[in-house]
């Protein structure tokens, strides 16, 4: 079988229903220059060329996402606060770009791109994933400080790295930008407002965004994880649980209990989506907040 260019199609190892599903390869790497879909021997990603920035990219869902690309052939630079995570990914991946960049400072994320730009040549794929969880605590119990401390960082830290994404992400022929939003950005979160509202409002942000940059050809979406296990999430519970007065077994059970498959969804579950968005198979996905999370039902 051939397509209308005249190539061989390719037959993908999946079927459903028995019926098997075709690609055209060379299809594929017409449209996407920098980017094929699937390694005919192993059925396996390559995104060979790739250029890709993430931010937080040094540790927790960040580190996998980035191992992740880096692993199907993408070029990566990363950026973090943290040194010593810093130190061990470079150590790990000498031929990554790696900055130390705290995204609520608006020189520090200019100074950032100047680095991608060196070490990249431009950029494909942004992916937002820089945040905090904020302070856990009755609205009438919140710091002013800190409410405008998780503001600076999970919200204007994406839009600072957006606004000087886009130019580079408009000279692109697969662009993608990602931006890493949370359950808490689609259900209410009682004691952890700052963070639900700033995860609301990223999903604005990338809805918006879908709208204005599509015709340039940028695929905008947010990617919402649910209880992801982990050391963060074990600080969360645990706060959680004593701003309540309960054991920490009892909050994770009521944790757990929230999720309709009963279980906490991983780091490499938010990146294998991440992956999918940024292939062809996600060529026509944009504006959406797709949720990675198991069916959190409420919070």
């Amino acid at each position: 079988m051939r397509n209308s260019q005249g190539g061989p199609l390719l037959r993908s190892q999946s079927t459903c229903n028995d019926r098997a599903f075709t690609i055209s390869d060379s299809l594929l790497k017409y449209q996407f220059p920098c980017l094929l879909l699937i390694n005919p021997m192993t059925n396996e990603f390559n995104l060979s060329g790739l250029r890709v920035l993430v931010t937080a990219g040094a540790s927790g869902i960040g580190r996998v996402i980035a191992d992740t690309f880096a692993t199907h052939g993408a070029r990566l630079h990363i950026c973090d606060i943290s040194d010593d995570a810093l130190n061990q990914t470079a150590a790990a991946h000498p031929d990554w770009g790696i900055s130390r960049c705290d995204v609520a400072d608006e020189r520090q994320v200019f100074e950032l791109f100047q680095a991608v730009e060196q070490n990249l040549g431009g950029l494909d794929v942004l992916i937002n994933n820089a945040g905090i969880a904020g302070p856990t605590g009755g609205i009438d119990e919140l710091s002013s400080a800190d409410w405008q401390s998780t503001v600076d960082i999970n919200l204007n830290g994406q839009f600072y790295c957006a606004r000087l994404a886009v130019p580079l992400l408009k000279q692109s022929d697969n662009a993608s930008l990602i931006c890493i939003s949370s359950v808490a950005g689609r259900l209410g979160y009682a004691f952890r407002t700052p963070y639900a509202v700033t995860k609301w409002a990223i999903v604005g942000l990338v809805k918006s965004l879908a709208i204005e940059l599509g015709p340039d050809g940028i695929r905008a979406n947010a990617i919402l994880p649910g209880i992801v296990e982990g050391p963060r999430m074990e600080k969360v519970i645990a706060d959680r649980a004593d701003a309540i007065g309960i054991p920490y077994a009892e909050m994770e059970k009521e944790y757990i209990n929230k999720i309709s498959m009963r279980k906490m969804v991983s780091a490499q579950d938010v990146a294998n989506q991440a992956m999918f968005l940024c292939s062809p198979l996600g060529a026509s996905i944009s504006g959406q907040a797709i949720s990675v999370c198991g069916n959190v039902e409420y919070l």
